[in-house]
């Protein structure tokens, strides 16, 4: 930290933290004073390990909320709370030193007033030696496949190791196998911790933050092998809101019913959103992905006019937590980003258009195995019918869409938003919205390469009647019947994005009869109804 970041701490940051906390600590006064006493056999456990190290993130936030209310109902609520319990966290990781040790003052500090007045279980950490010595001798892909116990310590650590490290293939270096072994001594001990704790409570559910980090996948896996239902929760698409799954949060699983068509009102309401949306007019978590957006300059007007056809491939970001969904056809995304290479090569009259997320070079969450650094490995700039854009380039994909023949995905949201706008669109990847009939996705490497070759060969090609409809049910439903919104409690802290601070509300406002929100929380984690805001709300 510089002098100048150190001031500026001093002076701006930590004042505003500390309004934030006595704010939380306020409303926990109002909630334990207003709290019945438990109901017996009726008890929920709350894990989020991996959301914040100082502040109040949005998820971090969900948990407090809906903690609060279920005390509120009269249920024991249990925090199982880090108390330097690993011996490396995901998010106190710095991928410039692995081996440096984790904040852990700053994250107590936080946590002793986001759980203030709440029943907290502490994670401590058990080192265990045999267990040590055991992986010391293990190379980076033994670790990957390491089950202990049965316990499959590596597959749930792995997740974690490519986010934190921002890369899908690691690096096989000692520092790499350093902070693999250290979240696997950290996930068995977790998992010892958890299953304690279990007994000890005997809870109705679990409910945990992503389950895709380590910490919270460990006792995830730990409480469905004794048969408790464990619920997840992310950021929803909706500003401010969240989304609840039995499933996997990251995969964001939505049953949609068949008979579930949108009504003109619902079609106008969803037509208003998609409006911004087109102009880069959105944020997701907090964080506002297109800054700015302009059209296509004229000089990428006039090289189109020398193709015949032109397709954009938009990618994704190689470490996100969405990618070991999507890798069911191809292993990975750069395995298919070469095939798209190779099939350029015989399709000298189509220009490729290959186009960087925007979130691979966000500042402080860059890619570390980015689009850009395959694109200069493969030389794409000396290619004359493949064209790179990297992800500062703000020009609209909405209008390369529109110039299209067809549009070629990974899994990313703009192959639904193409869908929607009515081009065809070939998925390479499982994405949440395959899971209606929305774009082309053919379920092998071989049927996804003859599908290609044919769109590629054919005079037209044109997206299947229902594809934009269904596109369209999917995002309506994704925005306004599986994001819970929490705007009536939550906005952002002014400090870093996707952080948030409590509006004024008191502690009535949380109860079931009072919020739509968490009625369906609350109805969900106590029993297992669906996660689903009503049609008219």
């Amino acid at each position: 930290m510089t002098i100048m970041e150190r001031a500026r701490d001093l002076l701006q940051v930590r004042p505003a933290r500390q309004a934030i906390n006595r704010q939380i600590r306020e409303m926990a006064a109002q909630v334990a004073l207003a709290a019945p006493e438990p109901v017996d056999g009726k008890a929920v456990i709350s894990f989020n390990a991996s959301t914040r190290i100082t502040g109040l993130s949005l998820n971090a936030a969900f948990a407090l909320l809906t903690g609060w209310s279920l005390r509120l109902q009269g249920v024991r609520v249990v925090h199982f709370v880090c108390q330097q319990g690993m011996a490396q966290c995901v998010l106190g990781t710095r991928t410039d030193d692995v081996l440096r040790e984790p904040p852990c003052k700053q994250c107590l500090k936080q946590s002793e007033a986001i759980y203030a007045q709440s029943e907290v279980a502490g994670l401590d950490y058990r080192p265990d030696a045999g267990l040590a010595a055991q992986v010391s001798a293990l190379s980076l892909a033994a670790l990957q496949s390491f089950t202990h116990e049965e316990i499959p310590l590596g597959a749930l650590c792995l997740p974690s190791m490519r986010w934190i490290l921002r890369r899908h293939h690691l690096v096989d270096d000692e520092p790499t196998a350093h902070l693999y072994r250290n979240y696997i001594l950290s996930a068995w001990s977790i998992a010892q911790e958890f299953e304690q704790l279990l007994r000890d409570v005997d809870p109705l559910a679990v409910m945990v933050f992503n389950g895709m980090q380590f910490p919270e996948a460990t006792a995830r896996w730990v409480a469905r092998q004794r048969g408790i239902p464990v619920y997840s929760h992310e950021v929803g698409l909706a500003p401010a809101s969240a989304f609840f799954t039995s499933g996997e949060a990251t995969a964001y699983p939505v049953e949609i019913p068949a008979d579930f068509q949108l009504t003109p009102e619902m079609d106008r309401k969803l037509d208003a959103y998609l409006s911004k949306r087109f102009k880069g007019d959105f944020s997701m978590a907090g964080v506002q992905f297109w800054p700015e957006m302009s059209g296509l300059d004229q000089d990428f007007i006039e090289k189109l006019g020398n193709f015949e056809q032109v397709v954009p491939v938009f990618t994704n970001v190689i470490f996100d937590t969405s990618q070991p969904h999507a890798n069911v056809v191809f292993e990975d995304m750069f395995v298919w980003l070469d095939e798209v290479l190779r099939i350029a090569e015989k399709h000298p009259e189509t220009l490729f258009v290959i186009r960087a997320h925007p979130d691979e070079s966000r500042p402080g969450k860059a890619s570390r195995e980015s689009v850009a650094d395959w694109a200069a490995r493969n030389r794409v700039a000396d290619r004359p019918n493949v064209d790179f854009v990297p992800p500062e380039v703000y020009f609209s994909s909405y209008e390369m869409i529109q110039r299209s023949k067809f549009v070629m995905i990974y899994n990313s949201t703009i192959g639904m938003e193409a869908a929607i706008m009515g081009a065809p669109v070939l998925s390479a990847g499982k994405a949440r919205f395959t899971q209606l009939d929305t774009v082309y996705f053919p379920r092998t490497r071989e049927a996804y390469l003859d599908q290609l070759e044919a769109f590629l060969n054919a005079d037209a090609v044109q997206a299947q009647p229902g594809h934009s409809v269904n596109a369209r049910r999917f995002l309506y439903y994704q925005l306004y019947r599986t994001s819970l919104p929490f705007g009536d409690y939550l906005e952002p802290d002014g400090i870093w994005p996707g952080f948030v601070r409590l509006k004024a509300f008191g502690q009535p406002d949380l109860l079931p009869e009072n919020s739509e929100t968490m009625r369906v929380i609350s109805q969900g984690l106590l029993g297992g109804e669906p996660f689903l805001m009503p049609r008219d709300f």
